[in-house]
C-alpha cells in the first residue's frame, strides 16, 4: 500500500504543478483553490499515508487498507474535479455541491480510517529508551 500511495502522491504533485504553471502562464489564478487542494490533499496527504504504511502499518488488515486507499483516491479525484468545474465557472455551485460534499466526506472518512489503522497497530518495543 505504501508504494500505491507514493505513486498517487507523485501523480497529484505533477498535476498540481502543471495547473500552477498553467495559471502562471495565463496570468489567471482562478484555479488557486483547486491547485492548493491537489497539492495538499493529493500530494501531501497521500505521501504521508504512504509513509505511515511503510514505517508503521506492516501487517494491518489488508481489506481495511484497500478500502481506505480507494476511498481517499475517489474522494480526492471527486474533490479536484468538482473544484476545477466550480472555479472554472463550468458548472453552477448548486449543481456541483453534491459532488464536492460527498468527496469531502470520503476524504474525511479515509482520514478517520487511517487513524483507526494507525491506532490498532501495536507499537514495537524498543530496548533503547
Amino acid at each position: 500500500m505504501d508504494k500505491k500511495f507514493v505513486i498517487s502522491s507523485l501523480v497529484y504533485g505533477i498535476l498540481g504543478m502543471v495547473l500552477g504553471n498553467m495559471m502562471a502562464a495565463s496570468h489567471n489564478h482562478g484555479q488557486m483553490v483547486t491547485h492548493a487542494h491537489i497539492l495538499l490533499v493529493g500530494f501531501v496527504v497521500s505521501f504521508i499515508y504512504g509513509l505511515c504504511h511503510k514505517l508503521w502499518l506492516d501487517g494491518i488488515n489488508k481489506t481495511l487498507a484497500t478500502i481506505q486507499f480507494y476511498l481517499h483516491q475517489l474522494g480526492a479525484l471527486g474533490m479536484f474535479t468538482g473544484l476545477y468545474l466550480l472555479y472554472g465557472g463550468i458548472v453552477a455551485p448548486e449543481k456541483i455541491e453534491p459532488l464536492l460534499a460527498s468527496s469531502s466526506i470520503a476524504v474525511l472518512v479515509a482520514g478517520i480510517l487511517m487513524l483507526v489503522m494507525f491506532c490498532k497497530t501495536p507499537t514495537p518495543h524498543s530496548s533503547s529508551q
